[in-house]
């Protein structure tokens, strides 16, 4: 049966849209600042040669500077001010949530309410500038030792490294305003907009493809289905949850002694799109770091090194054996490591049995605690398979068909999310404008929902 809400959001009429001024200011300013963000990442750092950059991207083709510029509309092929995109904030803040579940300290700060998390957020800013002078730093060397800057030289790192700093600190602020005055999380609409930037170059691959006769109708036709049926399935598991039946203590109401009931529904993803983020950088991360940090290696003066990282291309390239194991293996570590980060049994049990509520079967305390530990393990196994599946499923398609197809299960996964995030939150505020009208048309009795 649907619930209340369910029943008031399919009662919503878009013919009044035109009359929430204020969804549309926001929804306006959500448009405008993605529209900076694309035209800051066309922005190039001072003293960069495009053509030897171009040559650079060709050479590190699959190595994790394309999973960067899945991930930033490509400011990273073109060495833009916004090359590192928004990276270093979602590495600072996942950072600053681990430290929190795991620093008493800082877990009593969280523990503050508002004024607490401005000061995790104060310290997740402080730890953006750093990863971002960091990877500056040998961003700006990978870029000197490939031969792609006109100058190099020091004046030439400390300019890059001030110009990067600044481009993800603007990109930051986009990203809180947006949160802030527009609609949808910002950060995560910025990620969704540089994936969906790509895709009609990735279209295009794909109608070439079939003019060249290097692919048939049918083929084409089965990729749209596949797609079509993945969006279905993420939607699908993005929405399910595993409902906990919560029972507080009876209370005398006008109708006599009535006990309250609710739900704790816990999602099947309870790590989102953490898992194949963190796996894709880890597994990609050597690689790339040792292209660009020394030079090409091809020609007659071979050495160790250059054999190394020739190894490396061959066990790690994307649809390999090697690949598709390790990135597996590391979806599944990070979806049980994230989940145990982000939901605590015992601190929930405590809560619960605080309040006075309790597992009809389960004793409150130490019994609820280990009863969620149990099911959100279960739940967790269910999650981490379908992230895989979505995850690597792609990437053996494109690499054993040889199709030109490069929107990958991860970056699919983002945009899915996003948009469902996002539309929710429209609908919420055409729900609040509408609520007067959604009352007359539920027929709602004494002011209760049926």
């Amino acid at each position: 049966m649907a619930s209340a809400a369910d029943q008031m959001a399919s009662s919503i009429s878009l013919s009044k849209f035109a009359q929430a001024t204020d969804l549309k200011k926001r929804l306006w300013f959500t448009i405008g600042a993605l529209i900076v963000f694309r035209l800051l990442s066309y922005v190039p750092l001072p003293g960069i040669d495009p053509t030897a950059l171009t040559e650079l991207a060709n050479r590190t083709s699959g190595g994790v500077l394309d999973f960067f510029n899945a991930f930033s509309g490509g400011s990273l092929k073109r060495a833009s001010l916004i090359a590192l995109g928004v990276t270093p904030y979602i590495t600072a803040s996942i950072v600053v949530q681990l430290a929190t579940s795991l620093s008493p300290t800082l877990a009593a700060i969280k523990k503050e309410g508002e004024s607490g998390r401005k000061k995790l957020n104060q310290y997740t800013r402080y730890g953006t500038v750093a990863l971002t002078i960091i990877q500056g730093y040998f961003l700006a060397l990978g870029f000197e030792s490939q031969g792609v800057v006109v100058d190099p030289g020091f004046m030439f790192v400390a300019g890059s490294i001030v110009s990067l700093v600044g481009g993800t600190m603007f990109l930051m602020w986009i990203g809180e305003q947006i949160t802030a005055r527009g609609i949808g999380n910002g950060m995560s609409l910025i990620i969704m907009a540089g994936i969906v930037a790509n895709l009609p170059t990735t279209l295009y691959n794909l109608a070439q493809g079939g003019r060249a006769g290097n692919l048939n109708g049918f083929t084409i036709v089965a990729i749209a289905v596949a797609v079509a049926g993945l969006i279905l399935f993420i939607c699908f598991m993005e929405r399910a949850q595993r409902r906990i039946l919560i029972q507080y203590p009876k209370r005398q109401t006008q109708r006599g002694m009535q006990s309250d009931r609710s739900h704790l529904p816990l999602k099947i993803n309870t790590a989102g799109v953490i898992p194949p983020i963190f796996a894709s950088s880890l597994l990609l991360m050597p690689l790339t770091v040792m292209q660009l940090a020394g030079k090409q290696t091809t020609g007659a003066k071979e050495t160790w090194y250059g054999d190394l990282v020739i190894t490396l291309n061959q066990y790690l390239q994307h649809g390999s054996l090697v690949y598709m194991l390790l990135y597996g293996a590391g979806i599944i570590f990070f979806s049980f490591f994230y989940t145990a980060v982000v939901f605590n049994p015992e601190e929930t049990a405590d809560n619960l049995k605080r309040h006075g509520g309790f597992i009809p079967g389960i004793r409150p305390g130490k019994n609820t605690e280990n009863y969620f530990d149990y099911v959100l393990t279960r739940i967790t196994v269910i999650g981490a398979g379908y992230l895989a599946i979505i995850c690597l499923l792609p990437e053996y398609l494109v690499s054993a068909l040889a199709i030109p197809f490069y929107l990958g299960g991860t970056s699919l996964l983002i945009v899915v999310n996003v948009t469902m995030d996002t539309v929710t939150q429209i609908q919420s505020h055409l729900l609040a404008h509408q609520y007067g009208d959604l009352i007359k048309k539920a027929k709602l009795k004494g002011g209760r929902l049926r």
